[in-house]
């Protein structure tokens, strides 16, 4: 067996590109390079790329290319959708405390903007109280936001749920699916989204490519929020991403094919990693064990710092929650919603795999983490 050196288990943060993408796109810096917008013979060949990964992005969630924006990321994309919305009818944005920065701060933001902003609360799985949450959505309400899968403890949402209700008041509604996208399955039509996020280096794409589902209901009340040239249906001025783009397609298609098996594959190396953390004495799952996306797996281990931990693994790569927030040193505002602790909150580890994470690396963090855990501990 080939030596191990790095051990890669943050791939909520980001993931390896596939190779196969990378592949794909190569020709778009060296050979397909003209501007998707030319109206010469290379600006068509490429634009005929173009469309056809949108194609590839709208298949992979049920939806029609042509309610398709490219990004330079979920964050990007967020931001359009919650920004954009003119006419309104309410006042009211109802999110949840356990949302990603990229929504929170954007409704704060939001809330300058003469918006009123509930933080709806979650339970101390992670989950929502869905009457408790009927009972908040009202005719004011405009916007409700909710991720489909969390970042740091992978809680699933009870989405088709909450876009009923919203849908109930005549208000739309924003998911949140950059942890879940390429991972399991989704169908915009199936589940009532109204707008739906990608972020392309989540599931195997290149970095700095995302995208905006935007359906039919939403678009007529979205305005573009950068203008420079009416581009892509008049949603999102500038230069195409050419190459992020394609990346962005290959990887979508790649996910839909694939998707099942590594399911079942990487589920078994999660439950295997969890099951032999959880005999050290003390440590606990936050969030939900039954209702939670299959790659992920948040643990504490009380009585030692997350920091110090991540530091003594070395070369194996783990995080202590969204990799957006990793630069401080405050406990998981996920965690701290869910009731745990600023201790607790701090002594605990999200483990997420991939579809590159073998057992051999399995074996050896649980070796490691174990290890490591009694001696800090001592």
């Amino acid at each position: 067996m080939p030596e191990i050196n790095r051990i890669y288990l943050d791939n909520n943060a980001t993931t390896k590109t596939d190779q196969r993408v990378v592949e794909t796109i190569i020709p778009y810096f060296t050979e397909f390079y003209a501007n998707a917008n030319s109206s010469h013979i290379d600006g068509l060949n490429v634009k005929e790329g173009v469309e056809n990964a949108a194609w590839q992005v709208a298949d992979l969630i049920g939806a029609q290319e042509n309610k398709i924006v490219f990004t330079s990321g979920a964050t990007e994309a967020l931001n359009l959708a919650i920004k954009g919305i003119e006419n309104r009818s309410g006042k009211k944005i109802i999110t949840f405390v356990t949302e990603h920065q990229a929504v929170l701060d954007t409704c704060k933001y939001m809330e300058t903007q003469d918006a009123e902003v509930e933080y709806f609360p979650v339970s101390s799985d992670g989950t929502v109280n869905i009457q408790d949450f009927k009972n908040s959505v009202t005719e004011e309400t405009f916007l409700v936001i909710a991720m489909m899968s969390n970042n740091e403890t992978g809680t699933l949402h009870d989405i088709k749920k909450i876009a009923e209700i919203a849908h109930s008041k005549g208000a739309l509604f924003l998911c949140d699916t950059t942890q879940a996208v390429g991972k399991i399955p989704i169908d915009v039509a199936d589940l009532g989204i109204d707008m739906l996020t990608i972020s392309a280096h989540k599931f195997y794409g290149p970095k700095g490519i995302g995208a905006l589902y935007i359906s039919n209901k939403a678009k007529i009340k979205l305005a573009e929020q950068i203008h420079g040239g009416g581009h892509q249906r008049n949603m999102r001025s500038g230069t195409l991403n050419v190459p992020g783009i394609i990346g962005l397609g290959k990887a979508c298609e790649i996910a839909k094919a694939e998707m099942k098996d590594d399911e079942t594959r990487i589920g078994q190396l999660r439950d295997h990693l969890e099951s032999e953390l959880l005999k050290i004495e003390g440590s606990f799952v936050n969030g939900s064990v039954t209702n939670r996306i299959y790659n992920t797996s948040n643990i504490c281990f009380p009585g030692v710092w997350s920091e110090q931990l991540i530091i003594s693994l070395g070369n194996i790569s783990v995080s202590s929650g969204s990799a957006c927030s990793a630069v401080t040193s405050k406990p998981s505002h996920v965690l701290k919603a869910m009731g745990l602790s600023d201790e607790n909150a701090l002594s605990s580890i999200r483990f997420s795999l991939g579809k590159f994470t073998t057992k051999e690396e399995i074996d050896l963090t649980i070796k490691k983490v174990t290890e490591l855990v009694h001696q800090l501990r001592a």
